[in-house]
């Protein structure tokens, strides 16, 4: 069963790359990584195994699908660092927070100066390490850093400290996330609801 669904996906990636119009040049890179996946699943694989759902592991946050979305609205779906996240986030739904981060990480050795790939690491290290460690702030500070004007960094540590239950300081930085939005994007009520939601939950706590 396993081999059928890997050439499923062999089927599918290079009808996308025809339907998308890829330069033939880059097709060679995308037969290499789906033979270096055929080879991984021969040497490591169980084909004769009946599936399971890999579990998480218990010391990381599972990535939120809603979350991975959003991200993907904020910063774009494709180009390299897009490549780079979605094997990161498949890593991450698998419990494999400590490969997904190696795998962003890969990403920032290609190209230092990529604010999504900085924000995506922050978020993976806060979850990785259940808290806004060190790393993560780093991370962050480093997005920030490259590109002051862009909500992503702001919006994505407001979540670390979420999870950290430290809500005033979550409300500060998703209010400069919401601040640095624009009017018309189209995940700027997402923003903006999260932060009602937040101050929702503060004032009742208040009460």
């Amino acid at each position: 069963m396993g081999w059928i669904v890997l050439l499923l996906l062999a089927v599918c990636a290079f009808a996308a790359l025809v339907l998308l119009k890829v330069p033939r040049a880059l097709w060679s890179m995308v037969g290499a990584a789906l033979m270096l996946a055929a080879a991984g699943y021969a040497w490591q694989g169980s084909p004769g195994q009946p599936a399971s759902l890999a579990q998480p592991g218990r010391d990381a946050l599972v990535a939120d699908e809603g979350l991975i979305d959003l991200r993907a609205r904020m910063f774009g779906r494709f180009g390299i660092d897009g490549a780079y996240l979605t094997a990161a986030d498949a890593l991450a739904r698998s419990g494999s927070s400590r490969y997904e981060v190696q795998a962003i990480l890969g990403g920032i050795r290609r190209d230092g100066r990529s604010v999504q790939l900085w924000t995506a690491l922050g978020d993976a290290l806060a979850r990785h390490d259940r808290q806004l460690s060190p790393a993560a702030q780093l991370a962050f500070d480093r997005a920030a850093q490259l590109d002051p004007r862009n909500p992503g960094p702001p919006f994505f540590r407001g979540l670390a400290l979420v999870r950290m239950n430290d809500f005033a300081g979550a409300e500060q930085a998703w209010q400069r996330a919401l601040a640095l939005t624009p009017v018309d994007a189209a995940y700027r009520d997402d923003i903006a609801r999260r932060l009602f939601m937040l101050r929702q939950l503060r004032a009742t706590l208040d009460r």
